[in-house]
């Protein structure tokens, strides 16, 4: 595969195939590279994508045939302890109107594919099963292209975009971004239930199309720094549950186990129950933030998504800041091509368009959120278990005054944590978020 292209982009996923669609679109030579067997086969996600950032790419997605799997109205934040727990949503007729599609469910084998079909009938080349190894480099340590595992597998382009995931192998190899640190990388694992879709409409409360997501936090993890969640899909719902890698290896937890004591909680089990699993799966996501963001051009190369560390923890966005990424790399890429000059100095500009964009305005205002929660477990352990006991207090009519149930729930809150170790730990997850 001796070629020269315009440019060559490592990884299928949502930051590559965005940015092909883009470049190949202005008529440029565009080679994608993905290990995969296809676009899809090795991406994972919880599965929420958001309209905007993909309709910035294409914005008749849906008249060209989006896999979409159900349309998000309501949202909802669970607390959870053991046995128990809090229950937030919010649902809005808006959602399901004039912002409709505004966040929506897929299944990453389908949408991938359906996403790179589009940038294929662009013009883009998408090659599968192609393992990337190493880049080309000439005498000045510009980078021209890849080096692939097939024969003469050599790739020479004018610019490479690298955007092949946070478990890159070429990532190492390569030297383009430091090994990320086992606190800056969660792990999770994801189980697809099948439900009929008229059994999955009567337990979440919603109609044909429909759907509701549902982001989970408190004792579920075992006293990690982590999340769970549940999404609804057409005939199908998705949970999973995740956790610092750091704390998985400290606390000897095995992610099946946890998993499984999660669909198990009695909040969790009446909405799966009766559905077949049909799908298990595992993903590392980057959570370092913004102090974890490498160097995201040099010359003749630019990084997006995940292999940039792009992932806003707190709204557990990834998908839409990897293509608003790979946009903006190919309009880097596209004012290189218009100069001549695929430097360092010239590719530097799309810095300057991630500093400008939400993506690193989000990632600079959570900054300190990944240290905050790896730091403070008791969220994960103490206070779930105290904000439960007020909660039930509170709503037990059992003769005893609601004044002699405060005293209890105060004097149970002094004995697992002070009120002062209270009021620190709300001051420091507002600084934490500001």
């Amino acid at each position: 595969m001796k070629e020269s292209f315009d440019v060559a982009i490592v990884g299928a996923g949502p930051a590559g195939i965005s940015a092909a669609y883009i470049l190949a679109g202005a008529g440029k030579k565009v080679i994608v590279l993905e290990r995969g067997e296809h676009p899809g086969s090795k991406n994972v996600s919880g599965g929420v994508l958001y309209g905007y950032d993909l309709a910035q790419i294409i914005p008749d997605y849906f008249e060209k045939g989006c896999p979409i799997e159900r349309n998000i109205i309501e949202s909802r934040i669970w607390y959870l302890s053991k046995e128990s727990g809090l229950s937030l949503g919010y649902r809005d007729r808006i959602f399901d109107s004039e912002r409709r599609y505004n966040a929506f469910t897929i299944s990453r084998a389908k949408f991938d594919r359906w996403y790179a079909d589009q940038a294929r009938r662009r013009g883009a080349l998408i090659v599968p099963s192609t393992v990337v190894t190493d880049l080309l480099r000439d005498g000045n340590g510009v980078v021209t292209g890849v080096v692939t595992q097939r024969e003469d597998g050599d790739v020479r382009a004018k610019v490479t975009l690298l955007a092949d995931g946070i478990n890159s192998p070429l990532a190492a190899r390569s030297g383009f971004r430091p090994e990320p640190k086992p606190e800056q990388v969660a792990l999770a694992v994801k189980e697809v239930i099948n439900l009929p879709p008229e059994v999955i409409n009567e337990r979440f409360g919603i109609a044909e199309g429909q759907g509701v997501t549902i982001e989970i936090l408190g004792q579920v993890t075992e006293g990690m720094d982590g999340v769970a969640f549940i999404y609804t899909n057409r005939s199908s719902i998705s949970l999973g549950i995740g956790g610092n890698l750091a704390d998985f290896a400290t606390l000897k937890l095995k992610p099946y186990e946890l998993i499984e004591t999660f669909k198990q909680h009695p909040m969790v089990a009446p909405l799966i129950s009766g559905g077949k699993s049909m799908e298990y799966i595992a993903h590392w996501l980057p959570e370092g933030g913004y102090d974890a963001v490498p160097k995201v051009y040099g010359d003749g190369y630019l990084i997006a998504g995940d292999s940039a560390m792009l992932f806003n923890t707190l709204h557990r966005e990834g998908n839409n800041l990897a293509m608003a990424s790979g946009k903006m790399a190919a309009e880097t890429i596209l004012e290189a091509f218009k100069l001549g000059d695929y430097s360092e100095n010239c590719l530097r500009s799309y810095r300057d368009k991630l500093d400008r964009s939400f993506v690193m305005q989000d990632l600079k205002k959570y900054r300190r959120l990944g240290s905050f929660l790896y730091n403070r477990k008791e969220i994960f352990t103490q206070l779930p278990e105290l904000v439960s006991f007020g909660a039930r207090e509170i709503i037990t009519v059992n003769g005893v005054s609601k004044k002699s149930k405060e005293r209890a729930i105060l004097d149970k809150i002094r004995k697992g944590m002070s009120i002062p170790a209270i009021i620190r730990l709300m001051w420091e997850a507002w600084r934490a978020t500001r």
